[in-house]
């Protein structure tokens, strides 16, 4: 082993002793007598030590220390955990080995599917194994794992909760796929190819968020199917409001048993023991959040996703895996059947559908004419005539019609863009946007206008009273944007004695009733009213639209159908008023037609080769570590034949409260790098050899390296 330039000389000859077997250790404890080699990943964030290293396994942790178990052990001087890969019976490099401290618990909780799982999600986003493990295994709860170890006498091993009821589940799978998929084209076959222990690849668009059709219940029957052939699922959804629907609809076709939950929201220890359920084979489904990707389902069978466009699926450490990725590699590895499933199309799920790496599951026109709601859009012609003031309005006359009609029928939603009261002022004489004298951030107001009123920060919260303009001198604000406070108090005012709730920020309502009320809620925070909504009303739109985003369109478009699914069919009065001016995106929710935006979105990022036509990497950090990292990796990929396409160095520009001042820049920098899916392999072995190298010298300073980020554009 070459000696490494960060380690201090001091310490080359203990390092040289960690993860380097002999054939023997001449003094200490006696080794195993099988297999006396183990082969542990130590959980450390340094990408240059990311790799197995070997140590000696005493005689008397034998039988406890297996592959998958948690360890501890002695790594230059400091005590570290970490996994067992494997065990082998002599290694070549011919030092004396370090013997395992000991085996923290002989609960196997890294299953081989799960270990090869992370290893392909760690090389396709250029990150480290340890860092993806942090994800795939939850925290160890001691209590837990003695009741795992000690299972009842008359229950020697955890048998199938379907085992002696297939023949039911599979009539009942039957009878809910006439009623669910039937009005889907591919829809029914799919469901069939499930239950005779097919793995088919399907994108399908549900057209309801709620009742009896809605999509938590189309895929707990494509679930039970599943089970019905004796296979295990993962469902993962984006955040626990998903999740208590899907699993309320599970629990209709399926044991309570069967069922278990894996979310950080749950707490430690429920999570724990369903995942400690998972590995004994007591359940078969798992469902829940980021996490419940790499769940030790046996016999897996299915992995389901829905709504991939949701940033809730982006993991917020590094590497920041995707949901909707982890989950391909996983049906590519384990030979499962995959559904991704979304009311909008993401235009990464295009791409595989154009690919026929996956069916469309679409739902025929009749269908989905007796199915959603009508879609009137404010801001063409015919309304105009009608309403010449509908394009400057922010609730035009048709919108106010259609709330004070579907007030007479049950709620309506009210669908705004912005949290808060007030969420930016401007300066009422030359309209510049107010900014804090202390940090430079956004003043904004958190409450009611009036006399008492006064401006804070959104960064630092710091009261401005005596605000005054840095470039006119002026002293009075007026609002520059209208939240979702402020538009149920003016709704509370244009329909007096109607019920107004909100759900925005921290009061996000999963659910309301079917009483005649206005739900004025932020994109994202749309509540399931039961039976659905009458009518819904989307403000705001051109300001979604506007926003400086790659992905504004279509993360517009996915928001708009989420909210529209959520409203009673057009034969029930259900109704939909959209006041966006932009032709292409109101289009698609005029014909309710979101695998058509996304072909026409994808179809221009091929055009332009931007994601996900062309896979891309971002190199964030000082300039001077930018510029030597993205040169080192040109160099070396041209070494090998791999052409790069570039973009940078450019400044990056801070937002928020840490930025130290609107639009700051400082000395940090991005470059960008454009690269082929055939090249990817290449270039993200390149990516982490160059990021495990400069960790090892330390010549420069760190840098950031993430792989297909969706909001670096």
């Amino acid at each position: 082993m070459a000696s490494d330039e960060s380690v201090p000389p001091g310490a080359v000859q203990l390092s040289l002793l960690q993860g380097f077997p002999a054939k023997a250790r001449p003094s200490g404890p006696p080794l195993a007598a099988h297999l006396p080699v183990a082969r542990v990943l130590v959980e450390t964030p340094l990408p240059h030590l990311d790799r197995p290293f070997d140590y000696s396994v005493p005689a008397e942790l034998d039988e406890a220390a297996q592959a998958g178990v948690r360890v501890k052990v002695s790594f230059n001087g400091q005590d570290l955990s970490g996994f067992i890969i494997e065990r082998t019976a002599e290694s070549d490099a011919g030092h004396t080995l370090v013997p395992l401290q000991k085996v923290v618990s002989p609960v196997v909780v890294l299953t081989p599917a799960v270990r090869d799982l992370v290893s392909a999600v760690a090389a396709r986003y250029a990150g480290t194994v340890s860092d993806v493990l942090r994800v795939a295994v939850p925290p160890r709860m001691a209590r837990l794992e003695k009741d795992f170890l000690s299972p009842p006498a008359a229950e020697p091993a955890a048998p199938d909760p379907l085992a002696d009821a297939g023949a039911v589940i599979g009539q009942e799978v039957n009878s809910g796929t006439e009623a669910q998929w039937a009005g889907y084209r591919n829809g029914p076959a799919f469901v069939r190819h499930l239950r005779d222990g097919g793995s088919p690849r399907a994108v399908v668009s549900p057209l309801q968020g709620f009742g009896p059709a809605a999509w938590p219940h189309l895929i707990a029957t494509a679930v039970a199917a599943v089970r019905a052939s004796g296979r295990g699922a993962v469902v993962v959804v984006p955040d626990y409001r998903d999740l208590d629907q899907l699993e309320k609809a599970l629990l209709a076709v399926l044991p309570a048993d069967d069922i278990a939950r894996l979310t950080a929201d749950d707490g430690p220890t429920p999570r724990y023991r369903n995942f400690l359920r998972l590995l004994a084979g007591s359940a078969r489904v798992a469902i829940g959040t980021r996490s419940a990707a790499f769940a030790p389902v046996r016999n897996l069978g299915l992995v389901a996703c829905w709504d991939d466009g949701d940033d809730l699926h982006i993991e917020q450490r590094a590497p920041y895996a995707h949901t909707r990725d982890v989950l391909l590699l996983r049906a590519d590895q384990e030979g499962t059947a995959c559904l991704m499933a979304g009311h909008s199309r993401s235009t990464e799920l295009q791409r595989l559908v154009e690919a026929g790496w996956a069916m469309p599951v679409e739902a025929d026109r009749a269908f989905a004419r007796l199915t959603v709601p009508r879609v009137l859009n404010t801001a063409d012609s015919f309304e105009q005539e009608r309403d010449p003031l509908a394009l400057v309005a922010r609730l035009p006359g048709a919108a106010w019609r259609a709330a004070k009609e579907g007030l007479e029928r049950g709620p309506v939603l009210v669908q705004v863009a912005r949290a808060g009261y007030a969420p930016s002022l401007v300066c009422e004489t030359c309209r510049e946007p107010a900014r804090c004298q202390a940090c430079q951030g956004p003043l904004a107001l958190a409450g009611a206008s009036g006399s008492s009123a006064i401006p804070q920060c959104r960064w630092c919260s710091t009261p401005a009273p005596e605000w005054q303009c840095a470039h006119c001198t002026g002293r009075k604000l007026r609002k520059g944007a209208t939240g979702v406070l402020r538009t149920a108090e003016e709704l509370g005012r244009a329909f007096p004695g109607k019920a107004v709730i909100t759900s925005s920020g921290g009061n996000v309502k999963a659910g309301v009733g079917s009483a005649k009320a206005l739900v004025v809620a932020t994109v994202g925070a749309e509540p399931v009213a039961e039976g659905g909504y009458a009518a819904a009303l989307l403000l705001d739109g051109d300001s979604l639209l506007r926003r400086e985003n790659l992905r504004a369109g279509e993360d517009t478009v996915r928001r708009w159908f989420n909210a529209a699914a959520l409203v009673r069919p057009a034969s029930e009065g259900g109704l939909v008023v959209i006041t966006a001016t932009e032709s292409v995106a109101v289009g698609a929710l005029l014909r309710w037609d979101p695998a058509g935006y996304a072909r026409r979105e994808l179809e221009l990022r091929m055009e332009l080769q931007l994601p996900p036509a062309v896979r891309i990497a971002s190199v964030t950090g000082p300039r001077a570590a930018v510029v030597h990292f993205s040169g080192t990796v040109e160099r070396e990929l041209a070494t090998a034949g791999v052409a790069l396409r570039t973009a940078g160095p450019a400044p990056l520009v801070l937002t928020g409260p840490a930025a130290g001042g609107a639009g700051s820049a400082g000395d940090d920098a991005r470059t960008l790098l454009f690269f082929a899916y055939g090249q990817a392999a290449a270039v993200t072995r390149v990516l982490r050899a160059t990021k495990a190298a400069a960790a090892a010298k330390r010549s420069t300073e760190p840098v950031q390296v993430r792989l297909d980020g969706v909001d670096v554009l």
